[in-house]
């Protein structure tokens, strides 16, 4: 049992090194993994107070473009409003579209009466005869009286060199007695959102959009497709979101690219518009990626040197206890004969004495002599008289079995046995049968007999000795009344 326990001991210290250099990987790479989390949390925070900042700028310059818009609307129907017939056309057409000249990316200022009749328009003293009657922005007024300020669907007029998108803002004419006397709309070409949008950078992959409040695409920048413009949005959830919330952030699948997406969305003032900025998932935490790759690398070449170093630590440790459970035993065990020492026998004779003590169990103890030891090593040498003694050892040794036993040398040519938990009469068999193995060990070459060992056996219990000193004197005494016997027998101490 001791030398299972013995052989146990470095396992403590080596669990405890692999636990505590486990924890401390184990803390390491948690507050990196907090540390990364609350980085995200940061670049996305950034990414949402940037592209904020994008569509407050948006919002302003739309309202300041559609003020001028809605200015040049007002001054055509103020102007509508005065009898102006006897003024001369070229002063009439100034008073009517003097507003209309500040407004940037104008298309056609038209006063259109209530069948749809153009009446007035800003590129000519005399309008050429057009019927706009179909047109939302006109049946929008001729339906609804309070319908202020409208903005129409995207739409396209013929140029000489292209087709180009225009949107209309238009508002109501009424008469003297409030009736419906026809609308005031101004065009704006769709261009201005795309120089206004391009002004801005916000990165590959990312797109500006202006959307209205029925969920139409007026304006993209960069375009993600061909054909976008125009393009009802309504039923998409991003959209309904966006309507429903009125202004915010959040992130989510784009039904257009199919990629995660970061969507930041203003409406523009109290008009039926929306601006949406929608960055790119990979583009908004592209540089986070990065550094958390990077650290994400130095932290695994980090946790693996520690376990490396932790795991060389530990077969240091294990070289060193086999080190010094050598120089142990080296120090516990008699160089010759392989057997306990002097000093441990003094130890665990101290020890079972004690314990004997404790529990009122015999001990026994075997002193044993080789006889006529000198004259055999006189007559065959001292190496021969070493092999002698490690036969002897070897018998001992080999024959002493039981975990609480212990046989050790006491010096020169004598050994000692301790049998705990044995009496006289089971210490004098054990010692009977070590003296007839010993004497059957086969002969020195060139001796005139076996090698044979006289022992002298003391026990303790109840009845005495009444010390530990004492049991080694009776036993000693003993194996001199061995000798004097005529050696290679055994007596006990007690016997008469």
């Amino acid at each position: 049992m001791n030398q299972r326990r013995a052989q146990n001991l470095p396992a403590r210290p080596e669990l405890l090194l692999i636990l505590g250099s486990g924890i401390t990987v184990a803390l390491i790479m948690i507050i990196v993994a907090v540390l990364l989390i609350r980085e995200h949390a940061s670049t996305l925070q950034t990414a949402q107070r940037s592209t904020n900042n994008i569509t407050q700028l948006i919002n302003a310059d739309v309202l300041r473009n559609v003020e001028l818009y809605d200015l040049a609307l007002q001054g055509l129907i103020t102007a509508a409003g005065n009898a102006l017939s006897q003024v001369p056309a070229e002063i009439r057409h100034q008073l009517q579209f003097d507003q209309s000249i500040a407004a940037r990316y104008k298309g056609e200022v038209l006063l259109l009466d209530k069948a749809g009749q153009v009446i007035a328009d800003s590129s000519t003293l005399t309008p050429t005869p057009r019927n706009f009657v179909d047109r939302d922005y006109f049946q929008i007024h001729l339906k609804n009286p309070e319908a202020g300020l409208f903005i129409s669907r995207p739409f396209k007029i013929h140029c000489e060199c292209d087709q180009v998108w225009r949107i209309a803002f238009s508002r109501r004419v009424a008469g003297p007695n409030g009736e419906f006397a026809g609308v005031a709309v101004a065009s704006m070409r769709l261009a201005y959102f795309d120089q206004l949008f391009s002004s801005l950078t916000i990165g590959s992959g990312n797109t500006i959009n202006l959307l209205n409040n029925q969920g139409i695409l007026l304006a993209q920048q960069p375009m993600l497709e061909s054909n976008m413009i125009d393009k009802d949005l309504s039923s998409r959830p991003n959209f309904k979101r966006m309507l429903q919330e009125g202004s915010g952030s959040f992130r989510a699948i784009s039904t257009t690219s199919d990629t995660l997406r970061l969507f930041t969305f203003t409406n523009v003032g109290q008009l039926p518009l929306i601006v949406v900025v929608a960055l790119s998932n990979d583009d908004v935490f592209a540089a986070w990626r990065r550094a958390a790759w990077l650290t994400a690398g130095a932290t695994g070449v980090l946790c693996i040197g520690l376990l490396w170093l932790t795991w060389m630590l530990r077969l240091e440790l294990r070289r060193r206890y086999r080190a010094e459970k050598v120089l142990s035993e080296l120090a516990a065990t008699d160089a010759l004969t392989g057997l306990a020492n002097r000093r441990i026998l003094d130890q665990r004779l101290r020890l079972e004495w004690d314990r004997a003590q404790r529990s009122n169990a015999p001990l026994a103890l075997l002193m044993i002599d080789v006889d006529h030891f000198k004259t055999f090593n006189d007559r065959h040498g001292h190496q021969a008289g070493d092999d002698a003694l490690r036969n002897v050892a070897r018998v001992i040794g080999n024959n002493i079995r039981r975990p609480a036993d212990l046989a050790a040398r006491y010096g020169g040519e004598e050994f000692a046995v301790i049998l705990p938990d044995t009496d006289a009469k089971g210490a004098r068999v054990i010692a009977e049968h070590l003296r007839g193995r010993i004497e059957n060990l086969p002969w020195v070459s060139g001796s005139d007999g076996p090698i044979t060992v006289s022992i002298g056996l003391s026990t303790w219990d109840r009845q005495g000795p009444p010390s530990l000193e004492q049991l080694l004197l009776s036993a000693d005494q003993a194996l001199y009344a061995a000798k004097n016997a005529g050696r290679n027998c055994t007596v006990d101490a007690r016997a008469p």
